[in-house]
């Protein structure tokens, strides 16, 4: 090997070198969260506390307008369960839509994913959560996340009456490993009475020849979205899935891989309706919120985080509650992107 050759040769191997180290140096640095403390947290909170002001409850259910806009609560489960807490985290509110991703897992996990999906769609969409008129032209909803979708993947869980919700709230209890959990029936008859407009899609999908029971799967729908819980509680189901449905204790009882994909890419496209595209944009993560003020969040791999804020912007997720979100994604660089 000639002079110039070898320098060739070695100044390849320096570059490769230094390049394969700044990729580590930077892997770490990405992944990094172990510095994340309550204190971190509550920073956030504070900065981004008045943002309630610039939303508003949601009262189209009258039990919900009866939530203080004031509340705030901001929760992490990291690495072996480490849990954060900070704000109002003993506050309970009800899950509303993020129930959907509880379901979905269920109902794949009975009929299969080819046989839930055969009747609906994957799609991402510009539409509110309950929009419903393609439901008179593809005759389908367009994904598990909106309210057709969610209210037709409840009907296809196996049992009769409450079965099927008694199977959801079963697994919310079993993923927060808390037995106590139950459902607010004040906001449950709220629902079931002003519920109209899903009772709506209700009927145009069993007219579909989609949904083929009566009004008892429509009502577990209204019950699995009245499931109360904590900030705390949305963390371990963010971190739930972003751990391939392996539990925050290490509990590896429903680990499923493919599950946890199927579930993250719903939340990525659609999990925050017509705001999902500019989120996946800004935030980057799998996420679901509910008209109830809770965001819950899965970062691959790594952990949950969870947030509870009622007073919702005009998508209908949380003001607060995103601005948080996406300050600590901003910070510690966890955007998937």
């Amino acid at each position: 090997m000639n002079k110039n050759s070898f320098l060739f040769s070695a100044k390849g191997i320096y570059i490769a070198t230094f390049l394969s180290l700044n990729t580590v140096m930077y892997a770490q640095k990405k992944t990094d969260i172990s510095t994340i403390s309550e204190k971190t947290l509550s920073s956030i909170l504070e900065k981004n506390r008045t943002y309630y002001t610039q939303g508003k409850v949601a009262d189209y259910i009258p039990e919900l307008g009866k939530m203080d806009a004031k509340a705030i609560a901001f929760s992490v489960v990291g690495k072996n369960g480490r849990v954060l807490n900070v704000g109002d985290v003993h506050k309970k509110f009800t899950m509303q839509s993020i129930s959907k991703i509880i379901a979905l897992m269920i109902a794949v996990n009975e009929k299969g994913e080819a046989n839930v999906f055969d009747k609906m769609g994957y799609f991402g969409t510009d539409k509110p959560f309950n929009y419903f008129s393609n439901l008179e032209t593809t005759g389908k909803p367009l994904n598990p996340m909106m309210n057709a979708g969610a209210i037709l993947t409840t009907s296809l869980i196996s049992g009769e009456g409450e079965k099927p919700f008694l199977k959801i709230l079963d697994m919310v209890r079993y993923i927060t490993k808390d037995q106590t959990i139950g459902y607010n029936t004040s906001v449950y008859e709220s629902e079931k009475s002003t519920g109209h407009r899903n009772r709506g899609m209700f009927y145009l999908m069993k007219n579909n020849g989609l949904i083929s029971g009566n009004e008892d799967q429509l009502d577990n729908y209204f019950k699995q979205c009245s499931i109360e819980l904590t900030a705390e509680d949305l963390a371990k189901i963010g971190y739930f899935f972003a751990n391939e449905c392996v539990r925050f204790d290490g509990d590896a009882q429903y680990k499923n891989v493919e599950l946890a994909k199927l579930v993250e890419s719903q939340m990525l496209i659609a999990g925050m309706y017509e705001f999902s595209g500019e989120y996946a944009r800004t935030v980057g993560l799998p996420s679901k919120s509910g008209v109830g003020g809770g965001i819950t969040v899965s970062v691959p791999g790594k952990m949950g985080i969870g947030v509870f804020s009622p007073a919702l912007d005009q998508h209908g997720n949380s003001s607060a509650g995103y601005h948080m979100i996406l300050d600590l994604v901003k910070q510690y660089d966890l955007s998937l992107f």
